[in-house]
């Protein structure tokens, strides 16, 4: 990681724009070549954050992506920040839309279409060990090329054998749990479904059709309460 003094943190953050703060302070910039930072502060002592900061976090998943094809922020440095004790990860972001912001943009046929790409992506994750806990819908991004990407990945981990049964179910509950993403699925949930399950052998297609239709059946129960 780089150090870098106040100075030169406040000559790299000048006329920044704040994309998102807490009660903490500053959490990402863009800055004004329109590459982004983003900070992180260690939340207790005894963090893990301590041995293996977020931002370095952040760069190796990314190299991890890259290395399968993923399309992912592009990595420019990684930071020490003494001066307000964060860490942060410089990079240039993946041009694109969040499927969060597209989904209700589109007419039902290319709804239907984008469903199953995604399904197919997610797929294609847990086929190459990517466990992304923080799999969400404002956290994937149509690019300019009609390709899916990820952003926002410091929590995530890669292994070097698809993922399990268990873990693809639990990566699945992450997604459904936000009510607005399972609402924007719903109209294509069969695509969906069906871009998830097409490769998959006999024995796990038969599976997760019905569990995926199970979280999509509560998830409509949900709604309509």
């Amino acid at each position: 990681m780089t150090p870098l003094t106040s100075r030169q943190f406040l000559t790299l953050r000048e006329n920044a724009e704040v994309l998102e703060a807490d009660g903490h302070g500053e959490k990402v910039l863009r800055l004004a070549d329109g590459s982004i930072l983003k900070l992180f502060r260690r939340k207790s002592l005894l963090s893990s954050s301590l041995f293996r900061p977020y931002a370095v976090r952040f760069a190796r998943n990314a190299e991890a992506l890259e290395a399968r094809g993923i399309p992912c922020p592009q990595i420019i440095d990684t930071y020490r920040i003494p001066s307000i004790a964060r860490t942060a990860v410089h990079y240039r972001p993946l041009p694109g839309a969040t499927l969060r912001a597209l989904l209700p943009q589109q007419a039902p046929e290319d709804l239907a279409q984008t469903c199953r790409q995604l399904g197919a992506f997610i797929a294609d994750l847990h086929r190459q060990g990517v466990y992304f806990r923080s799999l969400h819908l404002g956290n994937v991004i149509m690019t300019e090329h009609s390709t899916l990407g990820l952003i926002d990945f410091a929590d995530m981990r890669c292994n070097r054998r698809p993922l399990n049964r268990n873990l693809r179910q639990r990566n699945f509950r992450h997604l459904f749990r936000y009510a607005r993403d399972a609402a924007l699925l719903l109209p294509a949930a069969e695509e969906f479904i069906t871009g998830y399950c097409e490769a998959l052998p006999a024995g796990p297609r038969q599976h997760f059709t019905a569990y995926l239709q199970s979280l999509f059946n509560a998830a409509s129960a949900t709604r309509k309460r």
